[in-house]
Parts: structure tokens; C-alpha cells; sequence
């Protein structure tokens, strides 16, 4: 009997081995994700010059203004197919262009009917080419696709999605960017940043980045 209980006892302490090695395991599995950390954004000087020209997007509201022809100048909306129309004009492309550009399509296509017309072309409503948009998806507060802002960076994108939930797993999140025509994840520490204030956390942002938060196993 004794011999027995010592081999229920051994049996016992090694099923309890291997179970300690199996959590270990999937918390370590748990623990990665990514295949390298980004370098933490560095703060925004009053030196630092302006980011790249405004690229007009699907959904974007325009405020066109032709000079000394009110009854044309007015608010137009691009259309999802990357088009808009006005007095004059009839679907005329907007996506993929700077608002100077498209002021001069514009001039081009009235000059048939105003001698030497004047156009300027103001971004009011700001929706961006989908592959300028940051996107954050998973357990985010308010997941959704957000212009992309000059010198943005991952504390400005979690702000405008509202943070993240109770349930979220913040420093096994990723942030998926494409390089090179390829994709590539790295690891982001939203948990350090956000509840710890850790500010080494905290990476520039890309045009088109994704942000992905999983949700917490416990």
C-alpha cells in the first residue's frame, strides 16, 4: 500500500511539472508577437517643417471658390468613385490630387466658359486616400479608420479611438505597416503607454498603418 501511495505521488508531482510547463509555455507564447519593436517617436519641435502635400480623398468635403462668379463657388463632397460635380462641370476626378492641382483642373475646364478664371479649392472635411488612413482594429474603445495627420504618432491614434477597453490586452498589440511591398508587424506597448505614461512607447505613425488589439485571455 505504501509503495502504492508513493507511486500516486510521484505521478501526481509530474503531472503537476508538466502542467506548470505548459502554462509557461503559452505564457511566453503569449507574451510575443511582431517581429521587432519600432523606435520610440521623438517629441515635435517648432523647428520641424510641415509633413507632406494634402492628398484629397473619397468622402472629403471641398469648399470651392472661383473668384468674382459666386453663383459658383460652393461646398461639394466627393463622391465614393473618386469624383465630384459642379455648375460647369460634370464628374471631374478629385482623388489622388492636392488641392492645388485639382483648383487647376477645375480653371481648365471653366476657361471654356469664364474668360481667365480664378479657383481655389479648401479641404473642410478631412477623410484622406484609404492608403493614407490609419485604421485600428480589435479592443480599441471606438475601432475605426482615422485621417492620417502630419507627425502623427501611436499616442495621437489611441486618443482619437478613445483608448482601449477593460478587456484589452494593450502590450500584445501590433501595428502592421507595409515596406517594401511587403508587410511587417511590430510589437506596440499600449498598456505602458497609456496606463503607465512609459513615453519610450510611444512610435511615429505611417500613412496606411493598422493597429491590431487583441483581446486578454483572462
Amino acid at each position: 500500500m505504501q509503495s502504492l501511495l508513493k507511486n500516486m505521488n510521484n505521478t501526481a508531482a509530474n503531472v503537476a511539472k508538466i502542467c506548470l510547463s505548459l502554462c509557461m509555455f503559452v505564457v511566453a507564447g503569449c507574451g510575443g508577437g511582431g517581429s521587432g519593436e519600432l523606435p520610440s517617436a521623438q517629441f515635435v519641435t517648432a523647428n520641424e517643417g510641415p509633413g507632406p502635400q494634402y492628398i484629397v480623398g473619397p468622402l472629403d468635403t471641398l469648399e470651392i471658390f472661383v473668384w468674382r462668379n459666386p453663383e459658383l463657388s460652393r461646398p461639394v463632397t466627393v463622391r465614393p468613385d473618386g469624383r465630384f460635380s459642379m455648375p460647369l462641370i460634370d464628374d471631374l476626378p478629385a482623388t489622388g490630387k492636392t488641392p492645388t492641382q485639382l483648383a487647376r483642373d477645375i480653371e481648365a475646364r471653366l476657361d471654356q466658359y469664364l474668360q481667365s478664371p480664378i479657383v481655389t479649392v479648401l479641404v473642410s472635411g478631412f477623410q484622406g486616400p484609404f492608403a493614407q488612413q490609419v485604421r485600428v482594429v480589435g479592443s480599441a474603445t471606438a475601432p475605426q479608420a482615422i485621417p492620417y495627420q502630419a507627425n502623427m504618432t501611436l499616442l495621437d491614434v489611441m486618443i482619437a479611438v478613445g483608448g482601449l477597453t477593460e478587456f484589452a490586452a494593450g502590450n500584445r498589440s501590433t501595428l502592421a505597416r507595409v515596406e517594401n511591398n511587403s508587410q511587417r508587424e511590430y510589437t506596440v506597448r499600449l498598456d505602458d503607454l497609456l496606463k503607465d505614461g512609459d513615453v519610450s512607447a510611444n512610435v511615429k505613425i505611417e500613412p496606411g498603418d493598422v493597429i491590431i488589439v487583441p483581446e486578454s485571455f483572462f
